[in-house]
């Protein structure tokens, strides 16, 4: 009904409408985008097979943007950080080429925060994203910029990358869909930091959309041959999954209660499933999630079945470049004289700690791997967990620094290697998103993605920010 141009001008607009107030695209390619579809109207006059080119080239045209952290070519790849403020990505990321090879037209790439590692997305190269919701409030991290242009309707799909609920947290704060993916099946190639060592194992690639439908196409594509794992050709009967519930993670000191409009949604949730599909919900209480926090910092911190280190965060910071020194960078922070963020400065000094306690951590790892083996029985094959995304909405801007750890509730599934869908649930009664998420057991991503087009159904899905 409409050509590839036309789309495309649609969004090329959107963005310089918007992007002003959210900062959320940080570098833009627009005019290759055009060029790029006229090649796509092009093709399409000369009149293939249109069935033919479906299945060659499923996102012919579409508009995709890319957390800034991953290779577009001829993009800048800094993470945020200043020592790379000259790096432009010579290649594309394995996922970004993948996307490129089924037609998808990149229109730039967008704001995370420095080096990726924490969940407000703000650096010293491109400021600060403010969320389309209320600019008063955070887009999340570290793939926040593109939770936010999603949400504010200035980009199709989007690509981000997860270790602590990096995908789930911006898709939250900003109302659309994300999917961590069962671990290992989407390749982290082309992207700056990758994961090293025990990390590799946490760290996931995945889709980010406005409409839950997108997510099984997109995860098909960025998986490539390793979609073969997962089981995504199988029907699902929403009536035989076997639906569990829980509704905070037993009270940990380190994290903020779940807010009531949350809980409210969750409990709204239940009824739905209870009385449109006839089932029951089972209601439980995992005691280990109260230690997620714990379980996931040891985690990270842990060596390898090759006995290597995790790489140190400060190592990271310091690029190969000088070595960062966090506390002498505090010191410069506090007169304003440092070129870092005061969270990567504090986990540079919180990192020292953590490995001051290694029998602590010790303890901490056996307890996750034990949670592990829990939740893999407790879901099954044919089983869900509906678990809140985040204890409160999208917070006010620096509010973080005050309850850095509130990233538990994502974070833990990062460890534990399941698959996960954040779905929104429509709005607060500030006008903030509000969402739940959907987890499985490993391999099993395809029954989230069909609750999350169920419950999109049922709840309305993404919500256009302002017609609140």
């Amino acid at each position: 009904q409409v050509s590839c141009v036309e789309v495309l001008e649609a969004y090329v607009e959107r963005n310089r409408e918007v992007n002003p107030l959210t900062n959320a695209l940080v570098c833009d390619r627009f005019e290759e985008a055009l060029e790029e579809a006229r090649q796509v109207d092009k093709l399409l006059a000369e009149g293939p097979d249109g069935d033919a080119l479906e299945e060659k080239l499923p996102f012919l045209g579409v508009p995709v943007t890319v957390k800034e952290a991953f290779a577009l070519h001829g993009m800048p790849n800094t993470s945020g950080l200043v020592s790379r403020r000259n790096v432009i990505a010579a290649s594309d990321a394995a996922v970004v080429s993948r996307l490129k090879q089924a037609g998808a037209i990149p229109l730039g790439v967008t704001n995370c925060s420095e080096l990726c590692m924490w969940y407000e997305s703000s650096n010293r190269v491109y400021g600060r994203t403010n969320n389309p919701y209320d600019l008063q409030r955070i887009v999340g991290g570290s793939s926040g910029g593109e939770g936010c242009v999603l949400g504010a309707a200035c980009s199709v799909i989007g690509v981000g990358s997860d270790i602590g609920g990096s995908i789930r947290m911006p898709a939250f704060f900003n109302g659309v869909f994300g999917h961590k993916p069962t671990t290992g099946v989407v390749p982290n190639d082309g992207q700056f930091p990758n994961a090293q060592g025990v990390r590799t194992s946490f760290l996931c690639t995945g889709p980010m959309c406005r409409y839950a439908e997108d997510l099984e196409p997109m995860l098909r594509v960025m998986a490539g041959p390793g979609v073969k794992k997962l089981k995504l050709d199988e029907k699902v009967s929403l009536e035989k999954i076997k639906f569990h519930c829980m509704d905070h993670d037993g009270g940990s000191i380190f994290v903020s209660p779940v807010d009531k409009e949350i809980l409210q949604m969750q409990k709204k949730v239940v009824e739905h499933l209870e009385e449109e599909l006839g089932i029951q919900v089972q209601r439980v209480a995992i005691h280990k999630m109260k230690y997620s926090f714990q379980i996931w910092s040891a985690m990270m911190s842990s060596k390898d079945s090759d006995g290597q280190e995790a790489q140190l965060f400060t190592d990271l910071l310091g690029d190969h470049g000088k070595p960062v020194w966090p506390l002498w960078e505090l010191i410069k922070w506090l007169v304003g004289m440092s070129s870092h963020t005061f969270p990567a400065i504090a986990l540079g000094l919180t990192e020292k700690l953590v490995k001051l306690n290694s029998g602590g951590n010790a303890k901490l790892v056996s307890m996750g791997k034990s949670l592990q083996a829990e939740m893999e029985t407790l879901l099954g094959p044919d089983g869900v967990l509906l678990y809140p995304s985040h204890p409160t909405v999208a917070p006010k801007h620096h509010s973080p620094l005050c309850m850095p750890f509130n990233f538990a509730y994502t974070a833990i599934f990062n460890v534990l290697g399941l698959p996960v869908t954040q779905c929104p649930l429509g709005l607060s009664s500030e006008g903030l998103p509000l969402g739940i998420q959907l987890v499985a057991g490993t391999y099993n991503d395809h029954l989230t993605l069909a609750v999350a087009r169920y419950l999109e159904k049922a709840f309305g899905g993404w919500v256009l920010p302002g017609k609140a």
